[in-house]
């Protein structure tokens, strides 16, 4: 199991700063997303919800997770090999790599990623995505 980022405490405190009631199903998906998955997908966690919370819709998951999106918690991404937007708890700045075999995704600090980018003044970056395929070795 990953290490999580944030107490439940810091969890309810994220949510309430963003204006969002920290109710029970909120805050148990915001958990999960934070502390146990790994780049998970909706469906995901729909699954994990439907094992561990009572009744929860999708509708709710969905409208949890862009309360998340939206407060700064987690980030959505959508990746070529997937139609599904993968949620990362990781919100600082990194790319990521995909083992095409496992199809399981990675995390690459934006440090160890040579990347020179250089564009005409009249474009001003704010971000970039970047994801590396390829296969784990070993």
């Amino acid at each position: 199991m990953k290490k999580c980022l944030f107490t439940k405490e810091q969890i309810e405190q994220k949510l309430r700063e963003a204006g969002v009631q920290p109710t029970m199903q909120r805050m148990a998906l915001a958990r999960y997303i934070l502390c146990e998955a790994d780049h998970p997908t909706a469906e995901e966690i729909k699954t994990w919800a439907d094992k561990h919370l009572d009744k929860i819709s999708q509708a709710t998951i969905y409208n949890t997770l862009n309360v998340l999106v939206q407060s700064g918690l987690i980030r959505a991404f959508r990746f070529s090999h997937s139609d599904c937007v993968i949620y990362d708890c990781n919100v600082t700045d990194h790319f990521h790599f995909l083992d095409e075999k496992s199809g399981r995704i990675y995390d690459l600090h934006k440090d160890d990623i040579g990347v020179n980018v250089e564009l005409p003044k009249k474009f001003k970056i704010k971000s970039m995505d970047l994801i590396i395929k390829g296969e784990v070795k070993g």
